[in-house]
């Protein structure tokens, strides 16, 4: 049976009155909280392979063991983890040792579990832990698709306010990944994710594939640096089936996955503008930084070399990054025009302030594919402007609909030379006002441009999509100042710091003339 269209944000409600009277931080709450969520679908997988290999031999003369859960791809529950049991315990009695005794038998009895279920239930009390499985018993039992994922993606994106910081990013919003992925669009292959916090863009990618029907062939690979976020990451792949090769390191320093060359697809929201990487241990590794090194104390081209570098001949890849990357000066230009002239960048996609909870500033999306070298779009990138796209969540939160992230992957398509798709309510509409019935792509004053290699050369090799694309006619808006203040700022911020960089080039230029 379907849920109510508010059967998850109705059961976040709960949840949080629960966390509101209770004495614990967010990060103690929040993970023990999704670890629920995760058993309640473990308890649910598991009674339904019960059932199903009980019915296929219900003269069995052995019991069933792990061997037949797992060969279903289910998780094996021993009769101590079972939610029932749980949900039966007394709230006088010890439910936090219950709980962290389930875990522990969850873990011993499933090695890709290992080390990753959370037992500081100790730290909740009785009558807490009690209605927090009630409220997860509520999810019915012959709920349809891949209910218990929706759900732990609906806490998660809740969670996230109250977690995150600045500096860092474990979890990006699902509207920016489905915009990520539709224009990836990865039917099979290697997936590789080598910052990938909770894995919404593995989770993201076999959607994808399932919603169009074809049967997922995906290898999914990635590094995750923080071993908290890792947990949360297993346990999201678990809860939505899946399983992938995804290892605690530091992407900058370790190359776990030998990463050159192999991976089909390529996604990533990597940490902004990240300073003090040691460089000195990366600048022989001509392999994964084959443009060498910035000289600037900043990441961002450390990490856009490494999703360049980890792309097979004819991979894809499609990464988050900060504002100022498209115009950065200096050596991070000299990398930037090598990656333009190789013939790699093939989108770059403007969005509005607000998409992320740590980073209220516009951020840019990064599309590359190795394969159009041998197609009609060799010296060519689309520029997208979607700073106008979006739904107002709240008064600090904005978000895509489906149907804006089919509308922006279309015009995608369509400069691809590929058909557009339809599945979403408004994205016909919305493809059929700007480019005809029958849809051919053209350049859009103030939403899309294709520019040659020439004409971003003429542009200092610039991908700010505002260098191209231009100004849309439309009446005045009422801008919001906050939100125009700190877009003026960041472009301070990287004036700033090139007149930095500029200043210590002519400091150190001069002193070798005087020593010469």
């Amino acid at each position: 049976m379907p849920l109510p269209p508010t059967f998850e944000r109705d059961l976040w409600e709960a949840a949080e009155r629960l966390w509101t009277n209770s004495q614990l931080l967010p990060n103690e709450y929040s993970t023990p909280v999704l670890a629920l969520i995760f058993l309640r679908y473990a308890d649910h997988r598991f009674a339904e392979v019960e059932q199903e290999l009980t019915a296929a031999a219900p003269r069995r003369r052995r019991a069933l063991d792990r061997e037949d859960y797992f060969a279903r791809k289910a998780i094996y529950l021993p009769e101590t983890a079972r939610f029932d049991r749980l949900l039966q315990l007394p709230e006088g009695g010890d439910i936090g040792k219950a709980l962290n005794e389930a875990m522990k038998a969850i873990e011993a009895d499933n090695e890709a579990l290992r080390d990753v279920l959370p037992k500081t239930y100790g730290r909740f009390d009785g009558p807490t832990l009690k209605a927090l499985l009630k409220l997860f018993s509520t999810i019915p039992r012959d709920v349809e698709g891949d209910v218990f994922g929706r759900i732990y993606e609906y806490f998660q994106g809740a969670f996230a306010p109250r977690m995150l910081q600045k500096g860092g990013e474990y979890y990006t919003p699902v509207s920016v990944v489905r915009l990520i992925v539709e224009i990836l669009e990865p039917y099979e292959g290697r997936i590789y994710d080598p910052a990938c916090g909770s894995g919404g863009m593995f989770v993201q990618s076999v959607h994808f594939v399932r919603e169009h029907n074809k049967s997922a062939t995906l290898s999914l690979h990635g590094i995750e640096k923080i071993a908290q976020t890792l947990r949360l990451c297993k346990m999201n792949l678990a809860i939505h089936g899946l399983v992938g090769d995804i290892r605690e390191a530091n992407t900058y320093y370790e190359d776990i996955h030998s990463q050159v060359g192999k991976f089909d697809f390529v996604m990533a929201n990597p940490p902004f503008n990240q300073g003090a990487v040691d460089k000195g241990r990366l600048k022989d590794d001509k392999k994964r930084f084959p443009f060498g090194m910035p000289s600037t104390d900043n990441a961002n081209y450390l990490w856009i070399q490494l999703f360049y570098s980890a792309l097979s001949l004819t991979g894809r890849a499609g990464f988050v990054m900060a504002n100022s990357a498209s115009d950065a000066r200096g050596t991070e230009l000299v990398i930037r025009q090598q990656l333009i002239e190789g013939g790699a960048v093939d989108v770059i996609v403007a969005l509005s302030p607000n998409f992320f909870y740590t980073v209220t500033l516009p951020v840019t999306l990064w599309f590359l594919d190795r394969g159009k070298v041998d197609t009609k779009r060799a010296d060519k990138t689309l520029f997208l402007d979607a700073r106008q796209i979006f739904r107002q969540v709240d008064r600090a939160h904005r978000e895509f609909t489906p149907g804006q992230i089919e509308f922006l992957s279309n015009i995608v398509r369509l400069y691809r030379g590929d058909e557009p798709e339809f599945h979403q309510d408004g994205s016909r509409a919305l493809l059929v006002e700007k480019f005809g019935k029958k849809p051919k792509y053209s350049d859009v004053p103030g939403l899309c441009k294709v520019a040659t290699r020439k004409q971003i050369e003429a542009q200092g090799w610039s991908l700010n999509p505002g260098r191209y694309i231009g100004v849309a006619e439309r009446a005045a808006d009422d801008f919001d100042f906050k939100e125009r203040l700190e877009t003026l700022n960041e472009e301070l911020e990287m004036l700033n710091r090139e007149a930095r960089e500029l200043e210590a080039s002519i400091a150190q230029n001069v002193a070798a003339l005087l020593e010469s």
